[in-house]
């Protein structure tokens, strides 16, 4: 039997507890948004790494592939870093992998098994932090969905329940003009009345994909849409 780490959106942290799931794996596949290459160094002394580049690894990752056909511990794998650059037909992948919205997704279509680990980097407000080991057996696949526990301010009771009404997200297009302005998470946190844990996220957020406005910072925080 064989087992394959699978995470993706680390945005330059690598866990503790990631990096021991990791240490039982024979593979590691990164589906993109490193952010660093120090994170990738540490992935290598763990284990055979694969990885594809995000939309957040600039500079550093271009010479980085953004799409992977491989066979890898006996499974024809198709990774790219967001799904809406897999190919239409998929039938001769036995697993293909993506990442970029930071939510676990795990769905058969045909013969082939479509999985995004989700992200274990920073929390995104209030989405887990979640990977994936992908056990190979006599060419049989059983997927074991990881959910990484939190400590210290991620962990704060609340945090993970925070809804629309606990953040001014009729306000969010005015603190990204603060991002845009150069404010720190600190200044920011004060002028909005919101936690810089949460401060933190949203600038990570816009900095971390070029073009998103208001709006899609909402979305991919979980926020409901505008009506």
């Amino acid at each position: 039997m064989k087992k394959i780490g699978v995470l993706s959106d680390t945005h330059g942290k690598l866990r503790d507890e990631v990096a021991e799931i990791l240490r039982e794996c024979d593979v590691i596949l990164h589906a993109g948004d490193i952010n660093t290459p120090k994170l990738l160094d540490s992935l290598r002394k763990i284990a055979p790494l694969y990885v594809v580049r995000g939309n957040a690894d600039k500079e550093w990752a271009e010479g980085l592939p953004e799409k992977l056909s491989e066979e890898i511990c006996g499974l024809r794998i198709f990774m790219v870093h967001n799904k809406k650059h897999i190919p239409k037909e998929t039938g001769n992948y036995d697993l293909v992998v993506f990442g970029h919205s930071h939510k676990y997704e795990e769905r058969r279509e045909g013969n082939s098994l479509f999985l995004n680990p989700g992200s274990c980097g920073p929390r995104r407000f209030s989405q887990p932090v979640t990977m994936a080991v992908v056990e190979v057996d006599a060419g049989k696949i059983r997927v074991f969905k990881k959910d990484i526990a939190l400590h210290g301010a991620e962990a704060v009771p609340g945090n993970e329940n925070m809804t629309e009404k606990d953040f001014p997200a009729e306000k969010l297009h005015l603190i990204l003009r603060d991002v845009d302005r150069g404010r720190s998470v600190s200044e920011i946190a004060a002028r909005y009345g919101i936690s810089k844990e949460t401060a933190e996220q949203v600038c990570r957020l816009y900095l971390t994909h070029p073009g998103i406005d208001a709006a899609g910072v909402k979305d991919k925080m979980g926020l409901p849409k505008d009506r």
